[in-house]
């Protein structure tokens, strides 16, 4: 089973019943699935085979469901990207991931048009229409920029007759790109079972069912949305309450317009849902079940946020590597604040030392996994790939320990990680953008405590031209990372903390901030 064919059986057996609501109009199953069979069938005319690279630069809209599934039943392979990201980014994540079609939507026609030449794999553009009657987009489409078509233009193309390839379990449906400590990132490849079985398991754990309408908040090219609050529901016969940006008045005006049951976001969200003075409990009563993942959840933000709304929040806890759910606190006991809770049905965690081998009770090691659920590997990346996944376990890189009734803790981020609004930034990724700078010498970034976004990012530089301030260093960040990457605040010292062999002592850093 996968998640194409699985939507399609969805459609037959409820081919009336709301696939999503989006702008407050509602799509049916059977609506969805034909949009789908026809998207399908016109990639498959623009020449898009078995095993070809489609990337999406698409925020939560119908064109990213559609997207999405109208190329895996293609037999295409995915990669969701982030669209705020810069053209540098972009162009690195289409080229590594030898994209041979871009989905994207017609605000980043610029952004495409800058960085074309440099994609040398990419045939075909098809540009999602922010407007139905956007004439001034149609009408450049052909005569400026030959390679490119409009969505519509696309699914018009298609028959409803279209029978993709059956794809094997085992092929890779997605290529869900994360920073790596090299500063580069790493694509991780999820097979069609690996996304499916995540999908299938976190529905069963959650119990998310066909009765559920699940507001679906959370950006849908991040893995925590594509599995949780797209994939669960949809192969359950859910229905979707798609909101485009994350706003807690919408959120609030969708839960109680349209009953909604499932609420799933990260730590962020919750706080702003909490400091929003006109949210009541009154607003959320028909929502069941309150889902948080993506970064640890301040035990003080969980129970003020569980006392002013009555309810009960279950954390998790996930990786791009495991597609990404592993833990979660279940629903049908108490949950243990500051627990990322058990392991959810068909996946194994454990805390193992340096050597492999589980630790006892209590005490912090490395979390390891092993599922249906783990990637097969990073994109051309063959010795990364067995750097993580040994003897049939994936090493999260993540400290953590497990107490005596099999719930688990993370303790520490042994990757050096910083998880701003949720997304994830790896220090050395910030530091290369600096080190380019011509005036820096020495460049060190470490995530600090922020109220609203959990952590976000302070770099401390070592510069070269004494005249060169904060705010220049932070519009050339602007220029070459996306928003959220940007530092947050620049310190200049004389000197990087290092050890005897010249590694730089993060944590000596974090210290000063304290001081």
């Amino acid at each position: 089973m996968n998640l194409s064919e699985q939507l399609y059986n969805t459609a037959i057996e409820n081919a009336q019943k709301p696939a999503y609501y989006f702008l407050d109009q509602s799509t049916s199953y059977g609506e969805l699935d034909a949009a789908v069979t026809k998207f399908a069938d016109g990639l498959h005319k623009l020449g898009v085979s078995k095993g070809d690279h489609v990337a999406m630069l698409l925020g939560n809209s119908p064109h990213f469901i559609i997207g999405m599934y109208g190329a895996l039943r293609a037999g295409a392979t995915v990669i969701p990207i982030n669209p705020i990201y810069t053209p540098d980014e972009i162009s690195y994540i289409v080229n590594n991931g030898d994209a041979k079609v871009i989905i994207a939507l017609d605000r980043l026609i610029p952004i495409l048009e800058q960085i074309d030449s440099l994609l040398t794999n990419v045939e075909q553009y098809i540009i999602c229409e922010t407007e139905p009657s956007n004439e001034e987009v149609s009408n450049r489409l052909v005569p400026i920029y030959s390679k490119m078509k409009s969505f519509a233009e696309v699914v018009a193309a298609g028959n409803l007759q279209f029978k993709g390839p059956v794809p094997d379990e085992d092929e890779t449906a997605l290529i869900l790109y994360t920073s790596g400590t090299t500063g580069k990132p790493k694509g991780a490849m999820l097979t069609h079972r690996n996304l499916y079985s995540n999908a299938r398991d976190v529905a069963d754990y959650l119990k998310i069912g066909a009765n559920d309408r699940v507001i679906t908040t959370l950006p849908m090219f991040h893995v925590f949305s594509l599995t949780v609050t797209l994939n669960a529901p949809l192969i359950s016969g859910g229905t979707l309450l798609i909101v485009p940006q994350f706003s807690p008045k919408e959120i609030f005006r969708l839960s109680q317009e349209y009953e909604a049951t499932v609420f799933a976001g990260v730590p962020t969200m919750y706080n702003f849902l909490y400091q929003y003075p006109e949210g009541t409990a009154a607003h959320v009563q028909s929502v069941k079940r309150w889902i948080s993942g993506g970064s640890p959840m301040p035990v003080a933000l969980l129970t003020s946020f569980e006392r002013k709304f009555q309810v009960k929040v279950s954390e998790g806890y996930g990786l791009s590597e495991a597609s990404p759910v592993t833990c979660f606190n279940p629903l049908d006991r108490p949950a243990k604040p500051g627990s990322i809770g058990k392991s959810i049905l068909n996946v194994e965690n454990k805390v193992v030392d340096a050597l492999g081998e589980e630790v006892p009770v209590g005490q912090v090691g490395e979390l390891v996994v092993r599922g249906p659920n783990v990637m097969k590997g990073y994109y051309k990346m063959p010795e990364e790939s067995s750097a993580v996944l040994k003897d049939g376990w994936l090493y999260t890189g993540d400290l953590a320990r497990m107490d005596e009734d099999g719930y688990f803790y993370i303790v520490d981020r042994k990757k050096e990680l910083i998880i701003t609004g949720g997304y994830n930034v790896y220090p050395r990724e910030v530091e290369e953008v600096l080190f380019a700078h011509s005036d820096v010498i020495e460049a060190a970034a470490i995530g600090v405590p922020d109220s609203n976004q959990g952590e976000v990012v302070h770099c401390f530089v070592v510069k070269k031209d004494p005249t060169l301030t904060e705010e220049e260093l932070k519009a050339y960040c602007t220029k070459h990372l996306a928003k959220y990457k940007v530092p947050a605040r620049i310190t200049f010292i004389e000197e990087l903390p290092k050890n005897t062999t010249g590694k730089i002592l993060r944590r000596a850093l974090k210290t000063k901030m304290t001081q």
